[in-house]
């Protein structure tokens, strides 16, 4: 893995992040809306990485105007195996988030934390074993430090068992939705399964019971 200056080796190895580093930490701890990509804010399809593939899971842009609208940080937390794997690169998944920005206009997603790495990858510097990619906590760890966020008192909606993992890892609250993978996730891990809390079709379905427990004093 690379460390925050993009050397190679060497700790600590951290996830790569959109965050201004200009814009200062909040010195009063926030919950926050942390966010899957794939299967939650777009439809899955198999390393994503034109913009004009990108599809939104209806309702999404919605979803996440109801979060600005209470001032509650919107992070996206994503593995990217498809780097390592010699798929496509950082830039692509880039033109991919801003394809994103673009279409949940004027809802706004905060920052944007990613993996590019993983142990069987084809790009030698990235197929490592690393603290980032999920179900590892890295890069809610990360986004908590760079964010000022409370992970107790935030949730990470996720469509598969690695989000769910990394959320109970880093001691958020879980959610799962049934876009993407997680009806299959559901059917396999039961209806009610100490990974997540709650399960719900969509995020826009999920928001009543988020925005119920993000905004608890």
């Amino acid at each position: 893995m690379r460390d925050r200056n993009g050397r190679s080796g060497g700790a600590p190895r951290n996830a790569r992040s959109s965050r201004d580093a200009r814009v200062p930490v909040p010195t009063v701890l926030r919950p926050a809306l942390l966010l899957d990509r794939d299967g939650v804010i777009n439809v899955e399809v198999n390393y994503l990485h034109r913009p004009d593939d990108v599809v939104l899971v209806p309702g999404v842009a919605r979803a996440i105007a109801m979060a600005n609208e209470f001032n509650i940080p919107v992070i996206v937390i994503t593995n990217q195996a498809g780097i390592a794997r010699g798929k496509y690169g950082e830039a692509d998944l880039a033109a991919v988030g801003s394809r994103i920005d673009e279409l949940i206009a004027p809802a706004v997603i905060d920052a944007t934390y990613f993996c590019p790495h993983h142990p069987d990858g084809t790009v030698p510097e990235l197929r490592i074993e690393c603290e980032c990619r999920k179900p590892q906590p890295g890069m809610l760890q990360q986004a908590a430090l760079e964010h000022g966020l409370d992970l107790a008192r935030s949730i990470f909606v996720g469509d598969k068992d690695s989000d769910l993992g990394a959320a109970r890892a880093a001691g958020c609250g879980a959610v799962l939705v049934r876009s993407g993978y997680g009806a299959d996730v559901e059917r396999t891990l039961g209806a009610e399964h100490p990974l997540f809390d709650h399960v719900f079709d969509s995020l826009i379905d999920a928001m009543p019971y988020v925005l119920m427990r993000l905004r608890q004093v």
